[in-house]
């Protein structure tokens, strides 16, 4: 095989390795965006929505043991609603907070403390009632703006999802473009024949 010969199959070569190798690695890129975009919707949003679902919900039973007036009830029952609402909290800060997220929970965090510490005060009437309710009314609220942070992530994320498929479709479409550009430069490349000079 001729030197000429051999440069022109190495070229061909070297041509296709370099496009399949530069198209993978996009490729590889942009499927973990969409792997890390996927489990942090999962991991960080859903779940976390979750877990304030059960918050609110724990909140809600304390409340309306409260409203009920039977300290007996609240007695049996207060302890293991408030282990379950710590365990819920420390649940909640293992997710992936944001600036503003972290905030709010933060803020949720010392209502809740202030409650717990209220409540206990709260049958013997030396309490202010009005602002007890109001302190409610706060947690109340702090838990609707967390959720509405959990439904502003999540689309954020599968906006995220969505372009680096977008991206995919993109690379795939250009990928078979230089593949056939590829295919017909081999294919110059290797038919390719010098013309020998004429000798008059």
């Amino acid at each position: 095989m001729k030197i000429w010969n051999k440069i022109k199959w190495v070229s061909g070569v070297v041509l296709v390795f370099a496009i399949v190798l530069a198209t993978n690695l996009i490729d590889r890129d942009n499927f973990s965006k969409l792997r890390q975009s996927t489990t942090t919707i999962y991991k960080d949003r859903i779940v976390a929505s979750d877990i304030l679902f059960d918050l609110s919900h724990l909140i809600q039973q304390k409340k309306l043991t409260l409203a009920t007036a039977d300290t007996n009830l609240f007695k049996r029952s207060n302890a293991t609603l408030s282990d379950s609402i710590q365990a819920l909290l420390s649940n909640y800060e293992q997710t992936k907070l944001t600036d503003k997220e972290a905030g709010i929970f933060n803020s949720l965090k010392g209502q809740l403390i202030s409650f717990e510490e209220l409540e206990n005060d709260y049958f013997t009437g030396d309490i202010d009632k009005e602002a007890f309710v109001q302190l409610i009314a706060g947690i109340d609220e702090n838990l609707y703006k967390l959720s509405k942070v959990q439904l502003y992530e999540g689309k954020l994320q599968m906006l995220k999802s969505n372009k680096a498929m977008e991206s995919v479709e993109l690379f795939t479409q250009i990928e078979i473009i230089f593949l056939v550009i590829a295919g017909i430069l081999i294919q110059v490349i290797i038919l390719y024949t010098p013309k020998s000079k004429r000798k008059f």
